[in-house]
């Protein structure tokens, strides 16, 4: 199965804004689902069921020092870079937490065989986009958002997530719920 290990937020009114304001540019994107917005720590890859405890273990682990925390989505951008759009985020901002959980989850991980990540940065997939078209428009759209706070989320808890590729977008599922 593909899966994921992410901390879930809710879709908020002033992420709706900046998604109309995405959507009006008329560039070529491929938005994510309101539904399936999140914060991905880990992605993992297809995974055989036989791992998910020890999976579900690691992220017991990358937790078990750290209290619920409030995270705020602030800022929005562009990987790899505001010329050569691929990828649309909104900022994610805490004091540390979530970096922490990466880093932990990333090196005990690598003990299953996963591949280790070079760097990590907390971020909110919003959009991918799918051309070079109005891509000044894209960028227009992303510097009058730089700046805009979308809210705070209360992180509680980690989920490992399946995804279900499908012709109308993924589908995701919780395989496992961790408290944090």
């Amino acid at each position: 199965m593909r899966a994921f290990i992410a901390l879930e937020m809710g879709f908020n009114e002033e992420m709706q804004h900046f998604y109309t304001a995405l959507e009006k540019t008329g560039a070529r994107l491929k938005m994510v689902e309101p539904e399936n917005v999140h914060l991905t720590i880990k992605f993992l890859g297809d995974i055989k069921e036989e791992m998910v405890k020890d999976i579900r273990k690691i992220m017991e682990d990358a937790v078990k020092d750290i209290q619920p925390f409030i995270g705020v989505i602030r800022g929005v951008g562009a990987f790899p870079g505001i010329n050569n759009i691929r990828v649309i985020w909104l900022g994610f901002h805490d004091d540390g937490e979530v970096v922490k959980i990466s880093k932990t989850i990333d090196e005990n991980l690598s003990s299953l065989g996963f591949r280790k990540e070079r760097s990590y940065v907390p971020h909110i997939t919003v959009a991918r986009m799918k051309s070079g078209l109005k891509k000044e428009e894209v960028i227009r759209v992303l510097k009058e958002y730089e700046e805009r706070e979308f809210g705070e989320i209360e992180c509680k808890e980690i989920k490992l997530k399946k995804s279900i590729l499908t012709r109308d977008g993924p589908i995701y599922e919780d395989i496992e719920v961790v408290k944090i």
